[in-house]
């Protein structure tokens, strides 16, 4: 009888010790998710601060036209462009 007990006692340890293994396992898969997530949601947020001021600046009619005329060679109808050749 007390054979039984230490082997029932002995079997309870080694499904507990596994089952608290596979929990320890999946914490750390959660940790490591949870850690990837942050990263990306502090990239995401930078990102958007980095859009937010884009639209402030564009939205002053001055400084979009002077990003037209640098990019696009923008020109109003009164105006005469030269193109000045090295």
């Amino acid at each position: 009888m007390r054979v039984f007990v230490i082997t029932v006692l002995c079997i309870i340890l080694a499904a507990l010790s596994v089952q608290m293994y596979l929990i320890f396992k999946e914490r750390n898969r959660l940790k490591t998710d949870l850690d990837d997530l942050d990263n990306r949601l502090q990239a995401l947020v930078k990102e958007n601060a980095d859009l937010q001021s884009e639209i402030e600046y564009f939205s002053h009619p001055e400084n979009l036209e002077k990003e037209l005329r640098e990019k696009f060679n923008y020109k109003r109808s009164d105006e005469k462009m030269i193109i000045v050749v090295p």
